[in-house]
């Protein structure tokens, strides 16, 4: 009996595996564009350290926790308990500056855009930049 010929139709299957050694496909829901996933691609690697948390006594630096407190940084100087690495690198990755001289001072994280502009900051942290009438933010 003569062997059966293999079909030349290829299953979908077959096509689906075949397209798995390229380059990933661009996601949309993710990333503002194919530029910001291959520079998600290039930082994954990158590791994170925790903030040191330090607690001062009341009686401790005096000058130094007033003036957080009269700036409005305790939410700046607090540390979050904990973070997801993988959002971090989302808001870097889409943060990135892809056209030499544009910057656009907000990120795509999740679905929503993130402004790190000093208003979104200054929100962010509960709006501490409290600036007097005709004065300018000097990191803007």
């Amino acid at each position: 009996m003569a062997p059966k010929k293999l079909s030349a139709k290829r299953s979908r299957r077959d096509a689906a595996a075949e397209g798995t050694s390229a380059a990933p496909e661009f996601d949309s829901h993710r990333f503002r564009s194919a530029e910001h996933q291959q520079h998600f691609e290039a930082i994954k690697g990158w590791s994170f350290h925790r903030e040191r948390r330090v607690q001062l006594r009341d009686d401790e630096y005096t000058n130094f926790q007033e003036e957080i407190a009269r700036r409005h940084w305790t939410s700046l100087v607090t540390p979050m308990a904990k973070f997801d690495p993988e959002v971090v690198l989302d808001f870097y990755a889409n943060a990135w500056p892809t056209k030499e001289g544009v910057r656009d001072m907000r990120s795509w994280v999740r679905g929503q855009w993130i402004p790190f502009d000093a208003d979104g900051l200054s929100q962010f942290l509960g709006d501490p930049l409290v600036l007097e009438e005709g004065q300018e933010c000097e990191f803007s």
